[in-house]
Formats: structure tokens, sequence, C-alpha cells
């Protein structure tokens, strides 16, 4: 009898620990797959990038700083590994492309341009699916860094191999530029 009952609690404890163990995989793999989609929607952002500065540079030839400024702060988000690195490298490339649409307003031949506006309307739904992205990213890290920290899986957690995650944040000044996007005006 009391081989039973040691074999159902052991038997018990086993399955708990391979479920705690099977929902920490699966919400890893959703923060994993989670970054993905950021990296893929910053990619494609990175990519329009290069077409509109030379849509610029074709009516504001002497603005060569500002070209500059966006194509190093390019490079650098393209360049950033990590979640605080990348976060970082997005809020200086923000910034870039900000004093780049900035000249743009300058050129009342530029902002008619068709290449432009549909350059514009581009980055501006890749945008809205950055910070789809990074929500979605956010939301799984705040539920694996939930289950990582609550008990009974924290005691087992980081001996399985599991760490918390840091969120994608951006700066305030940028996370109001998001919240508010008609304060911003691109064309």
């Amino acid at each position: 009898m009391v081989l039973t009952i040691v074999l159902v609690v052991l038997a018990i404890a086993a399955l708990a620990l391979v479920l705690m163990y099977n929902g920490l995989v699966r919400l890893h793999t959703r923060t994993e797959e989670a970054w993905s989609d950021i990296t893929v929607q910053l990619k494609r952002r990175y990519d329009l990038i290069p077409n509109l500065v030379n849509t610029v540079k074709g009516y504001a030839k002497h603005e060569k700083s500002v070209f500059e400024n966006v194509t190093k702060a390019r490079t650098a988000a393209m360049n950033a590994s990590g979640v605080a690195e990348t976060a970082a490298a997005e809020n200086q490339f923000q910034e870039a492309l900000k004093s780049l649409f900035a000249v743009a307003e300058a050129y009342p031949d530029l902002k008619a341009n068709e290449n432009f506006k549909a350059l514009q309307d581009e980055l501006v739904d890749t945008e809205d699916k950055i910070q789809a992205s990074r929500r979605f990213y956010n939301g799984s890290v705040r539920d694996l860094n939930i289950k990582i920290k609550t008990f009974p899986t924290n005691m087992f957690a980081n001996k399985l191999g599991f760490k918390q995650r840091e969120f994608f944040e951006v700066e305030e000044a940028e996370a109001a530029a998001i919240a508010k996007p008609t304060d911003v005006n691109f064309s």
C-alpha cells in the first residue's frame, strides 16, 4: 500500500514537471516567434529606407548630413543584436527618420512625388506592423516571465534552462509618437 502511494505521488510529481516544462517550452517558442516577427518587420523597413533616401536625395541634394545620419542609424540598427541593443538602435533610427521627413516637408515637389508617397505609405504600414509585433512580443515575454517567476515553476525554470526575457521598449518620446500617430505628419 505504501509503495502504491509513493508511486502515485512520484507519478503526479513527474506529470507536473512535464506539464511545467511543456508550458515553458510553449511560451519560450512563442516568444522566439514573436521576436522573429519583429526582426522580419524591421528588415522590411530597413529595405525601404535606401529607396526613400534616394528619392529625397533627388530633391534635396544639399542635405548630405541627414542622408548620412539615416544611413548610419540604419546600419547600426541592422547590426544590433539582442533586445536592449536593438531597442536603443531603433530609437536612434527613428530620430534619423524624423529628420529625413522634416527635410521632405521643405520640398513641396517631393511631397507630391508618387514614388515618395508610395514609399511613405509602405513605411507607415510597416511601422504599424512593427508596433503590432512589439505588442505581441512583449505580451509573450510577459507570459513567459510570469510563468518563470510563479510557484512552483520558479523552482525548476532556471534549472531547466529557462531565463527571463527583456521587453522590447521604446523611449518615452517614441512611445508617445507611436501612441499618437497624428503628431507625426509624413505627408
